[in-house]
C-alpha cells in the first residue's frame, strides 16, 4: 500500500472508531484521569510515593536474572513450579501440558494482559479446551468476540446499552437488562456455573515477591479469587518484569495504582496469595485436602530480557499496566485502544511493549498518536519516559532494516542526517525551519502560493497536509533582523538571550517584539541567539539524529551568552520543554546540566524579575480586558501555566482560564490528514468553554503556537500571545 493510500486509509479507520466507540471511550477516560487527580491530592507525599516505586523497579530491573532465580526457589519451597518461558509457543506449549495434566475440559482465567500476548485462548480452544474470561469486561468482549480496548477497563469503548444489545441477542434473558446492575447480576449468574465447574483456575499477576513467592492480584471484581479457590490446579501467568524483591515493596504500588489508573484510592480486591493456597479444595459438594492443589508459575520472557539490555526501551519494564498513560491522553481519550494500540497493548505505553513483543514494526500504525507532549510522563505512577520511547521506536521505523540504503541518493539534497527512505511527510515537518526561512525570504508571495487551490491539492497528495487547515503566514521580516537594528536600553539590571522559535522568527514575529519591549521595560537587554530551531520539529517526526544536531548547534550558540551570564528566554512552550527535558538525551551531561537550568519561558521570566523588584507598572495595564486564556500543555507539565496567570491577573486583566489541557493541535499533528479528524475532536472541548455566554466575546490568549493556530481554526476568531498584550505600546 502506497503512503498516500496508507494515510487515507488510515484517517477512515480512525474515523470509523470515533464515530461508533469515541463518546464511550471519552467519558470513560476522562472519568478516570479526573479521578486521578482528586485521588492523588489526597495523598501527603505523591511525588514521594512515586520516587519509592521507580527506585523499586529500578533496582528490581537491574538484578532480574537473581530475583527469577530467587522467586523460584521460593515458590518451589511453598510446593510449587516455576516454568520459565523464553517465547509465546513455549509458554503455551507448557499451559496445554499442565491443562492436559488436570484432564482439564474447561479453563476459568481471570483478567491478564500477558495471556493475552500469548494468545492463550486461542491455543487452548484449538486443542479442545473451553476457557471462560471472569473478569466483567474479558467477558463482554470474550462474548462479543472484540479484542480489548484498554489495558485496565478492556470493554471501555462499548456503552450499558451496547452490553445490554449484546447479551440480549446471545442469551435472550428472561427480564429486560435494563441498569448497570441489571448487567452486573446477569453476567455473576452466567459465570457462577463456569466458575465452579472450571477445572483449572487461571490468574495473571500484577506482582509477585522474589523473597516468599507471593503473588499480588488487584482487581476491582472478586472473580480473580475464586477462580483460584475453585479449582484444583491453579497457574499463574506473568511476564518476568512483574518480579519486585519482597513483599515489603508492594507498598506504595497498593497506594498508586489504583489511583493511577481508574481515580479509586484503593481497588475493590488487593489479594496476597502465597501458592499454592492452604484452601481445601471442594468436589462433588464435599471437601478435600489441601495438599492436593497444584501451583504452576509460567515466568514469560518473549523479548523482555532483550528489551532489558536496550537502554531506549528499558523503562518499559518499569510499567505496572495502570493505563494512566491512556487515560491522560487527549488522542487516547478519542480514539481509544483499537486505533491506540497494537495486537495486545494500548495507549502510550504500548509502542514499548509492541515492539518487544512483536519487533518495532507491530507498533508503526499507532505510534504517531503519541505527539510527545508528556502528559503521560506526569501521570506515571513510576515516571516512564513514555514520549522518548515512541520518538526512539519512530526513529528506528524511519531508518528500517537497512537505514543506510540508497542514502547516496539523496547525500547533500537535504537538510537533514536522515535516510533516504523517510517518509516526505516527515521530512517536510521535520524540516520545517527550512521551510519559514523559504517562506519568509518570498513572502507574500509565498503565502499567495500556500493557499492557492492547486498548491494545497498537492500539498495533501504529496505530503499529506490537510486542505481544511489553514496555513501559516510567512512575514517578510524576520525578528532577528529586526532586533538587529534596535538600541539596546541603557544601563540595563540584566542581559538575557532570546532562543526566538521558528515561528516566532518567521511567523509570529508580533509577539517577539513584544517579548523584548516587555523585557527592555523590565530592565533587561535581550540579544538574539542566531539559530531558530530547538531541534522539537524533527525529534517529534522520529528524527533523533536531526534534533541532535540541531540542539548541538543550538549548544554552540547560547554557549558565548552563559559564559556571559545570560539567561535563556524562549516564547514557545515545547522549545523550552526540548532544553528543560529532551536535551538529556541529546547532549553530554554537562552542557544540558547548563542550558536547563538558565532556561526560562517568557511569562516566568517575567514572573521572576517582577517578584525579584522589577516595577511591573512598566507594563501594559489590563483595564479590566476581558480574556479567555489557554496553556500549552508543555506549559502545564512543566508547571509555568501559574506564573501567566499571576501575571495576568496583576495587571488587572478579567480572566478566564480554560480547564481542557490539550487543544488538540500538537504541532505538526493536526496538519496531518491522517489525524485531522482527531485534532478536531480533541479540540472540541475547548471550543465549547470558549464559546459559553461568559467567554464567547473575550479577547482568546494562548501561550503556544500550535494553541494559536487550532483556536484560530476552532473559533474563527483572532488570537494571540499574553506577551503582546501585557507588552508596552510600540
Amino acid at each position: 500500500m502506497s503512503g498516500k493510500t496508507s494515510k487515507r486509509a488510515k484517517a477512515a479507520k480512525i474515523r470509523e472508531i470515533m464515530d461508533q466507540e469515541g463518546a464511550a471511550i471519552e467519558t470513560n477516560t476522562q472519568g478516570f484521569n479526573d479521578g486521578r487527580y482528586e485521588s492523588v491530592a489526597r495523598l501527603e507525599d505523591y511525588q514521594g510515593l512515586k520516587d519509592e516505586a521507580r527506585a523499586i523497579k529500578e533496582d528490581a530491573i537491574d538484578r532480574l536474572p537473581e530475583l527469577i532465580e530467587e522467586l523460584r526457589e521460593s515458590v518451589e519451597e511453598n510446593g510449587g513450579t516455576v516454568y520459565l518461558a523464553d517465547d509465546e509457543a513455549e509458554a503455551n506449549e507448557y499451559i496445554e501440558s499442565v491443562v492436559a495434566d488436570a484432564d482439564a475440559d474447561l479453563v476459568a482465567k481471570s483478567k491478564s494482559m500477558t495471556t493475552e500476548e500469548l494468545e492463550v485462548n486461542d491455543h487452548l480452544e484449538a486443542v479442545g479446551v473451553d476457557v471462560v474470561e471472569t473478569d466483567l469486561g474479558e467477558w463482554v468482549l470474550q462474548v462479543a468476540e472484540e479484542a480489548p480496548s484498554h489495558l485496565v477497563a478492556p470493554a471501555i469503548h462499548k456503552s450499558r446499552d451496547e452490553i445490554a444489545r449484546l447479551f440480549e441477542e446471545r442469551f435472550d434473558p428472561d427480564v429486560p437488562l435494563e441498569t448497570a446492575e441489571d448487567l452486573t447480576n446477569f453476567a455473576r449468574e452466567q459465570l457462577a456455573d463456569d466458575i465452579a465447574a472450571a477445572d483449572v483456575g487461571m490468574t495473571g499477576a500484577n506482582f509477585l515477591t522474589a523473597d516468599s513467592g507471593t503473588m499480588a492480584l488487584v482487581t476491582s471484581e472478586g472473580n480473580a479469587r475464586k477462580t483460584v479457590a475453585s479449582a484444583d490446579t491453579h497457574v499463574a501467568v506473568a511476564g518476568v518484569e512483574k518480579i519486585i524483591p519482597s513483599v515489603e515493596d508492594l507498598q506504595p504500588f497498593v497506594e498508586l495504582i489504583g489511583r493511577s489508573g481508574t481515580g479509586h484510592d484503593i481497588t475493590s480486591y488487593i489479594s496476597l496469595l502465597t501458592p499454592p493456597i492452604d484452601a481445601p479444595t471442594f468436589e462433588d459438594d464435599a471437601f478435600g485436602d489441601p495438599d492436593d492443589r497444584e501451583f504452576h508459575l509460567v515466568l514469560v520472557d518473549n523479548g523482555r530480557m532483550a528489551m532489558r539490555e536496550d537502554e531506549d526501551l528499558e523503562e518499559t519494564l518499569y510499567c505496572i499496566r495502570c493505563s494512566a498513560c491512556a487515560n491522560s491522553c487527549a488522542n487516547f481519550q478519542q480514539v481509544g485502544g483499537h486505533a491506540f494500540g497494537g495486537e495486545t497493548y494500548t495507549g502510550g505505553i504500548a509502542t514499548g511493549w509492541e515492539a518487544a513483543v512483536g519487533g518495532e514494526e507491530s507498533a508503526e500504525e499507532f505510534n504517531d498518536l503519541c505527539t510527545g507532549c508528556s502528559r503521560c510522563t506526569e501521570a506515571c505512577p513510576v515516571g516512564i519516559d513514555i514520549p522518548w520511547i515512541n520518538t526512539v521506536v519512530r526513529d528506528r521505523l524511519n531508518r528500517g532494516d537497512d537505514p543506510g540504503a540508497f542514502d547516496h541518493l539523496v547525500s547533500g539534497l537535504t537538510p537533514d542526517p536522515e535516510p533516504a527512505g523517510l517518509d516526505l511527510q516527515k521530512r517536510f515537518f521535520g524540516n520545517f525551519a527550512t521551510v519559514a526561512k523559504l517562506g519568509s525570504a518570498f513572502a507574500p508571495v509565498s503565502n499567495w502560493a500556500a493557499e492557492a487551490p492547486p498548491s494545497r491539492w498537492i500539498a495533501e497528495k504529496l505530503l499529506g497536509v490537510d486542505r481544511r487547515r489553514e496555513m501559516p503566514k510567512f512575514t517578510r521580516g524576520t525578528l532577528r533582523k529586526w532586533a538587529k537594528g534596535r538600541e539596546p536600553p541603557a544601563d540595563p539590571d540584566r542581559e538575557v538571550v532570546m532562543l526566538a522559535d521558528t515561528y516566532t522568527n518567521y511567523m509570529h514575529v508580533e509577539r517577539g517584539k513584544a517579548t523584548i519591549r516587555a523585557l527592555e521595560a523590565l530592565g533587561t537587554e535581550v540579544h538574539i541567539a542566531d539559530v531558530s530551531e530547538s531541534g522539537r520539529a524533527a525529534l517529534s517526526q522520529g528524527m533523533i539524529a536531526t534534533a541532535r544536531e540541531q540542539a548541538e548547534a543550538v549548544a554552540d550558540s547560547l554557549e558565548p551568552h552563559l559564559d556571559a551570564g545570560r539567561d535563556v528566554i524562549m516564547v514557545e512552550p515545547s522549545d523550552l520543554a526540548m532544553l528543560r527535558n529532551d536535551y538529556e538525551r541529546l547532549l553530554d551531561t554537562e552542557t544540558f546540566d547548563r542550558i536547563a537550568t538558565n532556561s526560562y519561558e517568557v511569562l516566568e521570566y517575567v514572573y521572576g524579575l517582577v517578584e525579584n523588584g522589577a516595577d511591573i507598572e512598566a507594563l501594559a495595564d489590563g483595564d479590566g480586558e476581558e480574556i479567555a486564556y489557554h496553556s500549552h500543555c508543555q506549559q502545564r507539565t512543566l508547571g509555568l501555566a501559574a506564573h501567566t496567570e499571576a501575571i495576568l491577573d496583576r495587571l488587572d486583566f478579567d480572566l478566564a482560564t480554560s480547564e481542557v489541557e490539550c487543544c488538540g493541535m500538537a504541532g505538526s499533528f493536526g496538519f496531518k490528514q491522517q489525524y485531522y479528524d482527531v485534532s478536531m475532536a480533541v479540540g472540541d472541548d475547548l471550543r465549547e468553554q470558549f464559546t459559553t455566554p461568559e467567554t464567547e466575546d473575550r479577547t482568546v490568549v494562548a501561550s503556544g503556537t500550535s494553541c494559536h493556530d487550532q483556536l484560530s481554526d476552532l473559533l474563527k476568531r483572532d488570537v494571540t500571545h499574553p506577551i503582546e498584550l501585557i507588552a508596552p505600546a510600540k
